[in-house]
């Protein structure tokens, strides 16, 4: 079956590069320096896969796979991007992109994802059919971050969104469970429908109860009058159900039912009601434990885990910080009226070397601390108030050396991008040669236990020595 692909990019020296790395894989590749361009050509190469950047000078590469889906939808795109574009992924999953690779690129996985996209095209050559196109637009809000875990989230709100598959979101406290349940939402068909967050912890199962389903007047006391609940004023929209794994089993029966025959009872009343309202449940629990300890039920475990999101820590994230950390004072500066500050580089290194058990709540609160300590227009670490809670390495008893510090923070950059040695010199900031001689300076073995490619696509900072 012939297998080919037309690249497209404006940087001629990764059309080359990629040209190199893909010409044994495809039977033929293409290039185009843009989207307008590959359009122009699309007749003459009929390419079987698109393989384009998202940033480019005139059509982006969003815009080029909303066209491809309009007059060619049998040719399947790949979207690429070395921006914070992280937003854009859940669009283009949504509009049919049928994967979203970060730059610099990992050509392992490239190939993996080809070999994919080409023997699913050959798996359905027989039936071929037109995907349709879905015009309604997806751009979440406040969801930042270049982590393949977060990559892989983004990805899969896409994917979800359209639906009214339930959803558990797992993670630890402060990860931003509740944004990626918003970020759903607002990507569904019932957008216009009301978001209801309910925290599961803040109310004990008998008012918990009253809050979700309502209650009818003289039901208990203090109930002078009926109440509509939360699943009532959702309508068609979400209701998000935070901590799940904190509510009662008595509680746990009456959710179940609203599962399994979408309608509930009010408390007190003698007919049930109707809801079309989509279930998004959250927690930092081990629910699988609880389940063994007979403290959650099996039955709705599984009802609720249709569709599971697993957040990562920010701990697991290291190199998104200085991402978040530039989106969090941008965010904190509009809140009080002023020009956002500027992160030293020394106020940088306190933010990766902290370990954050608040994880991305605990960043933000530190950084919206700083940008009103901050009277000029620099943010330096004693505006951060971190001092009690910095990392290990400098926290220790003994004071470490400059070169213990230096040690420890390549290591764990290195473990937090996976050993990916391209993504670690940039976040690090120096070039990959230097890096090398970093890791064997330090006798740091990297994590994957491979090497990056050599054709890889991506430039090298200058090296400083």
């Amino acid at each position: 079956m012939k297998r080919s692909v037309l690249i497209v990019d404006d940087d001629a020296r990764i059309r080359a590069s990629l040209s190199r790395a893909l010409s044994q894989q495809a039977g033929e590749v293409f290039t185009a320096e843009s989207a307008e361009k590959a359009i122009a050509s699309l007749s003459a190469v009929a390419p079987d896969v698109i393989l384009s950047d998202v940033r480019m000078p005139g059509m982006s590469g969003l815009e080029l796979l909303r066209l491809i889906r309009e007059r060619a939808p049998s040719v399947d795109v790949v979207l690429m991007t070395a921006y914070d574009d992280l937003p854009t992924v859940a669009a283009a999953m949504r509009e049919g992109a049928v994967d979203f690779l970060i730059k610099p690129l990992d050509l392992h996985q490239l190939r993996r994802v080809l070999d994919k996209v080409f023997e699913d095209r050959a798996a359905r050559a027989s039936t071929p059919q037109a995907d349709e196109v879905d015009e309604s637009r997806y751009e979440p809000d406040r969801l930042v971050g270049r982590d393949p875990r977060m990559v892989e989230i983004f990805k899969v709100v896409g994917q979800v969104s359209s639906t009214r598959a339930t959803v558990i979101i797992r993670g630890e406290s402060g990860t931003g469970k509740e944004l990626i349940a918003r970020a759903i939402h607002n990507g569904s068909p019932y957008a216009s429908e009301p978001f209801v967050a309910v925290n599961c912890t803040a109310l004990p199962s008998t008012l918990l109860e009253s809050e979700l389903f309502g209650h009818v007047k003289g039901s208990f006391t203090g109930a002078t009058s009926d109440r509509r609940g939360r699943f009532a004023l959702a309508g068609r929209g979400t209701v998000f159900l935070d901590e799940i794994g904190d509510t009662s089993l008595d509680f746990q029966s009456k959710l179940l039912r609203v599962l399994q025959e979408h309608e509930f009872y009010p408390v007190g009343a003698e007919h049930p009601e109707r809801t079309e309202a989509r279930i998004i449940a959250a927690t930092h629990r081990d629910l699988e434990r609880l389940v063994a300890k007979g403290e959650f039920r099996e039955d709705l475990y599984y009802r609720l885990r249709v569709v599971e999101i697993t957040v990562p820590t920010l701990r697991q994230r290291v190199g998104d910080i200085p991402l978040l950390a530039e989106y969090l004072v941008r965010k904190a500066s509009q809140a009080v009226g002023r020009e956002p500050p500027i992160l030293a580089r020394d106020t940088l290194d306190a933010l990766l070397a902290h370990a954050w058990p608040g994880n991305v709540r605990e960043l933000e609160n530190c950084l919206t601390r700083a940008v009103v300590l901050a009277t000029g227009d620099v943010i330096r670490p004693d505006h951060l108030g971190l001092t009690a809670q910095v990392a290990p390495v400098l926290a220790a008893p003994r004071m470490a050396s400059l070169e213990q510090v230096e040690r420890e923070h390549v290591a764990a950059v290195l473990k937090a991008t996976r050993g990916h040695r391209a993504r670690t010199a940039r976040i690090l900031g120096v070039s990959r040669p230097r890096l090398a001689r970093l890791l064997k300076k330090y006798g740091i073995e990297d994590p994957s236990g491979t090497e990056p490619e050599p054709n890889e696509a991506v430039a090298d900072p200058p090296d400083e020595g």
